[in-house]
């Protein structure tokens, strides 16, 4: 009310001085010339005047007003919204949802059930010995007892399991999306050997299925591991790589799932459904038709592969292919995609591809999966240097597209990402049967034995589809304690002289000592550096 009374006087106080301006001027154009009273329609000059200037003091409020109703609070939906989303931003980006005791109860009491009928049974086994084959029967006991503490161990991590829940949604308002994301890069490792058992056109959907990962671009790299340093392999990742310039911006277009143009393109459903871009039957059609050339062309070089020349394989330049003899040649890296400026169809950036295949020499043992990802290591530490690894073998593709970001929810966590060493993917078998009679979909082992050993501390490594974080990877030297002053006579005797503080001294010097062993990794990258340019002068 006070304020409306204000208004009302500064109103009042206003139209009173307005009132008195008129006059006055009303009374100094009395004065004046009577050519300058009136304009040519008649009307009087000073009253022109004042509407202009009414009519500009009018517009000035008008764009006062359109300027502070654009600054205003928005509405209350859009303020809830944008709340909600600063704390889904500081909000644990997964979570862990424990299994029902519904299932878990009978599951339990089963489990109990059988500890006391193998007691019972031991007990039994035990307090009758068979005295005609004393040997015999103990023989048989110690394997009973073998086997019975066997499953005891395989039950308990099947005591407690638990799913797990990730929020990508949360991952995006805490890091952002884009080029301007704040999210990790990530280097894939994809390993082969012989691309006559591997076939190169498998390897080629698995490499596929990595560059059109929903993923941002600069910070998705591939590196494909050729240990038996085969030119089909060299040759048919070149062409994986020229064919990529038009899958991966399709893929990305119309959200094709799965990425990998063999099992999508021989998928019994209807394509059509939740696609209403006008252009997309046209472009299937046109991508379906490249990538079955593109499968003609991957054929052909393996049907050329079958008969080695006498003289060696030869490049287009004519020099020898370096890896002849696959057991003795120099290291290979071939940089595909990335650096070497290579664009997609619609002029986009696209991820880095890299060949690598190690350097081999007689007599020494390194024909091992092992040995060609610490390979893989080293190299991606010098080019890219991602936080992160992913290792796929050559016939495993990468089914969810968003997959990379469901492993950065718990790598990139600020509450337990500094804890987690690797995340474990389950792995999905094609072309087997509903039924699974043969038991190749491994359910029992992903899902029910790995969450329950993630219940109690964590899965097991299964070889393949693995995201690392890269720092653990790295090995440390061993831990080197300095020497500890010796203890002197006065410390046996407690009453005679107070006691020093040996003790934290002691847990000082090794604190530092373990830091130092933490901070002096083997693979050094500042002396990998400066090697390669050693190596390039």
């Amino acid at each position: 009310a006070e304020g409306l009374r204000g208004r009302v006087t500064m109103a009042n106080q206003l139209s009173d001085r307005q009132d008195v301006v008129s006059h006055a001027r009303t009374l100094s154009s009395m004065s004046g010339v009577g050519s300058e009273l009136n304009d040519e329609s008649g009307k009087p000059i000073w009253k022109n005047r004042v509407d202009s200037w009414k009519e500009k003091k009018n517009e000035k409020k008008a764009s006062v007003k359109k300027a502070a109703a654009k600054a205003q609070v928005p509405p209350v939906e859009e303020q809830i919204m944008e709340e909600k989303d600063l704390t889904d931003a500081y909000e644990p980006l997964s979570r862990i949802i424990p299994i029902s005791k519904n299932k878990l109860t009978p599951y339990r009491a089963v489990i109990i059930m059988r500890l006391v009928v193998l007691g019972l049974f031991f007990h039994y086994r035990i307090t009758n010995p068979v005295d005609s084959a004393f040997g015999l029967w103990l023989t048989s006991v110690i394997c009973e007892i073998w086997f019975g503490f066997s499953w005891i161990l395989d039950q308990f991590p099947k005591w407690c399991p638990v799913n797990r829940e990730t929020y990508v949604d949360r991952l995006i308002a805490r890091y952002g999306d884009g080029e301007d994301s704040g999210l990790a890069p990530v280097d894939f490792f994809v390993s082969t050997v012989d691309p006559l058992k591997e076939p190169p056109l498998i390897t080629a959907n698995t490499v596929l299925s990595i560059l059109a990962v929903d993923y941002p671009v600069e910070k998705i790299s591939c590196y494909v591991s050729d240990d038996g340093a085969a030119m089909l392999t060299f040759e048919s990742l070149a062409e994986t790589a020229e064919f990529a310039r038009r899958w991966v911006p399709f893929c990305k277009k119309f959200s094709i799932e799965p990425r990998t143009p063999e099992f999508y393109f021989s998928q019994k459903i209807d394509y059509l459904k939740d696609k209403i871009h006008p252009s997309f039957v046209k472009e299937r059609r046109a991508m379906k038709r490249d990538y079955e050339e593109f499968k003609v062309r991957i054929n052909a070089l393996v049907a050329k592969a079958q008969k080695t020349p006498e003289e060696g394989w030869v490049m287009q330049d004519g020099t020898p292919w370096p890896g002849n003899n696959s057991r003795d040649h120099p290291g290979m890296i071939q940089v595909f995609l990335g650096e070497t400026g290579a664009r997609d169809y619609d002029g986009n950036e696209l991820p880095r591809l890299v060949y690598v295949s190690r350097e081999k020499r007689p007599g020494y043992q390194h024909h091992k999966k092992a040995g060609a990802m610490n390979a893989l290591v080293r190299v991606s530490a010098v080019l890219t240097n991602a936080p992160y690894i992913l290792n796929l073998d050559c016939d495993h593709y990468v089914n969810n597209s968003k997959a990379v970001r469901e492993a950065m929810c718990f790598m990139m966590d600020p509450s337990v990402g500094r804890d987690v060493c690797y995340v474990q993917f389950p792995q999905r078998f094609d072309g087997i049967d509903r039924s699974d009679r043969y038991a190749n979909r491994n359910v029992v082992f992903f899902d029910v034995n790995m969450k329950g050993l993630d219940g109690i501390q964590g899965p097991v490594y299964v070889g393949t589809g693995c995201c690392f974080y890269r720092q653990a990877l790295y090995g440390y030297g061993p831990p080197s304690l300095p020497a500890l002053p010796k203890s002197s006579a006065c410390s046996f005797c407690c009453c005679c002289c107070p006691k020093k503080k040996v003790e934290k001294t002691e847990k000082e010097m090794h604190r530092d000592s373990r830091r130092e062993d933490l901070e002096s990794a083997i693979f050094n990258l500042r002396e990998i550096d400066s090697k390669c340019t050693n190596y390039v002068e």
